[in-house]
């Protein structure tokens, strides 16, 4: 393919609820373009855009694709990002790379949930927002109930520019609103027929009329005088509503079958931002200047390794002009440039300015960093990702893969900033986090495809800590003779609560019963036996020792004897002191649709929760609620919210305390550190 400059480039990021067609849509897209040789079917899983392994397997796209095609002397990178909640960072990389959002839903299906986020995330970025809505010659489908659907979730700035013309139910032909014409579609090519008079599509007429001029000054005179606009007219009033945000163009098409697909390509190289047009920060995308680029996205590649996606906003990237990474401020070296389609790659030269391309082998980057001019050092807006929600224990299948199994995971991390990966230190557990379960399937299946380690997943052990409610005074002699020097060690110690974590250790000993030269090992050895509790082995907060009394030996008394002594009275005094099981406590903030309220109050009070307040959130018809759960609760909290909000609703929780758990959490908790002590 060749080189283009940035005003004839559209970057497009597809998005949308999973299951509306959209990388049908690409597909029909790119095979009308000819820059595939067949149109692929996501059921037949030889599509350009579904190309992992992963997504034939399940059908349905588990990251961002790119694939470019040329239309009218026009360069459109197609950014194909998945539709699932689970996968939601894909949207986040295809709208960073683009400057523009086609949201794509099908007729009968309305305002979803996934188009809200499409727009949400367009609006994060300032990008101009199409819609497809597909699918309009289903049977009973009406595209035109589904627009006033979208227009009562969206408003006033939906415009319709291309709408079927239906007869009894079934698709005649699509009428291109902006030029006036009809065109009916056989076998994937199109014919120019009559345009019917029909009143839907003449109430739809005036709309895009009325929209297009309301956009410039001129415009509007113009129609105002002649109450027409020619299709030049048009399109100029929808590309400057488009680029200001004032308007949505809307187009009906069928991808399946790419009937209209053709007018909403027109309409892309005609209306949609150019690449040139966009601006970040006081940098202006252009191909005069020093390179400024950034990687929306990284590839594991089993066999070309790594692979960052870079979208060039000055400038160019080529062999031979130097660039760094502005975030460690080091010169890169990489492998080689290449375009993508989808799973294909071809050498290129260069990436210019407005373009999109993939280098090979850029150790150091990672997603979202700046690769700039070292003579000029400038940082560009990351990419910014969506937090993990859910949280499971990977458990190795083999014995000793331990370490392979982080290696793995630390790799899919540089592919996937929405994976965090850590080991609990306490809990000797490797924690996985994910946007919820299918993304941590597929995270555990690329482990087993890409790394060759099998794991198993649990439900995380909860980091809970002991404590008591008593004071007691107990008494610890170690005594042991074997010929030679004994072992002497006595102590009295006094065990009482406090209000803090760390250990308090004071000394009351009068007289010299216990020489202070003892005193540190008898608080070293209270501080290894805190470490482990007596009840359940977690860690003893809050507590308090007063040595006070005790004997030793001239000859037979040490460090060691003492210590040892110190334990002996620990582990009498705790199971007389009241001992206790304290559960971390998280502060809850969740954000939940008004209608829903109701069920998300009635699932915290079942996790034990209390609720401290509620109110309006920042967003329409949102409410924000906060509560105190205890946080062995939450486990299966990320798929509940999203089960009863349909996935619009949101959470955020942090550690707040540790509080005494209910006597019936107390005894399971110690029951199951007993099974667990048993295993090992």
């Amino acid at each position: 393919m060749k080189s283009y400059n940035a005003n004839d480039i559209r970057n497009i990021a597809i998005a949308g609820h999973g299951g509306r067609g959209k990388t049908t849509l690409a597909e029909a897209m790119l095979f009308l373009a000819g820059a595939a040789d067949r149109l692929g079917r996501v059921a037949d899983g030889n599509t350009v855009m579904d190309f992992d392994p992963e997504e034939k397997k399940r059908t349905s796209s588990v990251s961002t694709a790119v694939a470019p095609l040329e239309w009218k002397n026009t360069k459109i990178n197609l950014l194909d990002t998945p539709g699932k909640f689970d996968y939601a960072g894909g949207l986040y990389e295809g709208v960073r790379a683009a400057e523009s959002v086609l949201v794509v839903t099908a007729a009968g299906s309305g305002f979803d949930v996934g188009a809200e986020k499409a727009i949400k995330a367009a609006d994060s970025r300032g990008v101009a927002k199409f819609f497809a809505v597909t699918r309009t010659d289903a049977e009973n489908a009406d595209f035109y109930k589904t627009f006033e659907v979208l227009k009562e979730g969206i408003g006033s700035k939906l415009c319709p520019v291309v709408v079927p013309y239906m007869v009894d139910g079934a698709v005649k032909a699509y009428v291109n609103l902006a030029s006036g014409k009809a065109f009916e579609y056989k076998n994937g090519k199109a014919a120019e027929v009559a345009m019917p008079s029909d009143a839907h599509i003449s109430e739809m007429r005036d709309i895009l009329m009325e929209t297009a001029a309301s956009a410039d000054e001129e415009l509007m005179e113009k129609f105002f005088e002649e109450m027409e606009l020619s299709l030049e007219d048009v399109n100029k009033g929808l590309s400057i509503g488009v680029k200001s945000g004032d308007i949505y163009p809307v187009f009906a098409c069928s991808g399946y079958t790419t009937d209209a697909v053709d007018m909403l390509l027109d309409a892309i190289v005609a209306s949609a931002p150019a690449a040139s047009t966009i601006k970040e920060g006081d940098i202006e995308c252009s191909a005069d200047g020093e390179a400024a680029a950034v990687c929306f996205k990284t590839v594991a590649d089993p066999f070309v390794g790594k692979m960052s996606y870079i979208k060039v906003i000055r400038g160019k990237i080529s062999a031979d002009s130097p660039v760094m990474n502005a975030r460690t401020e080091e010169q890169q070296r990489f492998g080689k440039i290449i375009t993508v389609r989808g799973g294909k790659q071809e050498d290129a030269g260069m990436i210019g300015a407005g373009d999109i391309g993939v280098i090979t082998k850029l150790e150091g980057v990672k997603t979202g960093d700046t690769l700039c001019s070292v003579k000029a050092p400038v940082t560009l807006e990351g990419v910014d990702f969506p937090k993990p929600c859910l949280s499971m224990a990977v458990k190795v299948k083999k014995k000793g893969e331990e370490e392979k199994v982080a290696a793995g995971l630390n790799k899919l991390m540089e592919e996937d900033p929405t994976i965090t990966f850590a080991v609990n230190t306490e809990t000797r557990e490797q924690i996985l986090s994910g946007l919820g379960e299918q993304h941590i399937d597929v995270i555990v299946s690329k482990l087993k495809a890409k790394f060759n380690v099998e794991v198993d997943l649990a439900v995380p052990r909860v980091a809970y800590r002991e404590a008591i409610r008593k004071t007691v005074s107990v008494q610890g002699r170690h005594k042991k003779q074997s010929g030679g020097h004994g072992q002497f060690g006595d102590v009295w110690i006094r065990f009482e609560p406090h209000e803090g974590d760390d250990l308090i250790f004071e000394s009351e000993v009068v007289g010299g019963s216990v020489p202070k030269n003892f005193f540190p090992a008898v608080e070293k050895g209270l501080r290894e036996c805190i470490q482990k509790g007596v009840i359940a082995g977690y860690p003893m907060v809050g507590l308090k020792a007063v040595l006070y009394d005790g004997s030793y030996h001239p000859v037979d008394s040490s460090e060691m004897a003492f210590k040892t002594a110190a334990s002996l009275a620990f582990k009498a005094a705790i199971p007389q002191a009241g001992p206790v099981i304290l559960e971390p406590i998280g502060t809850l903030t969740v954000l939940v649709p008004d209608d829903n309220m109701g069920d998300m109050m009635s699932d915290i009070t079942k996790r034990r929760g209390s609720v401290l307040g509620m109110g309006p959130a920042n967003e329409p018809k949102m409410q924000q609620l906060d509560a105190e759960v205890p946080m062995a609760e939450m486990g299966d909290f990320a798929t509940v919210l999203r089960s009863v909000t349909a996935g619009r609703g949101s959470f955020s929780m942090e550690f707040a305390r540790y509080q005494d758990a209910p006597a019936t959490v107390m005894q399971k908790v110690i029951e199951e550190s007993k099974a667990l002590a048993e295993e090992e």
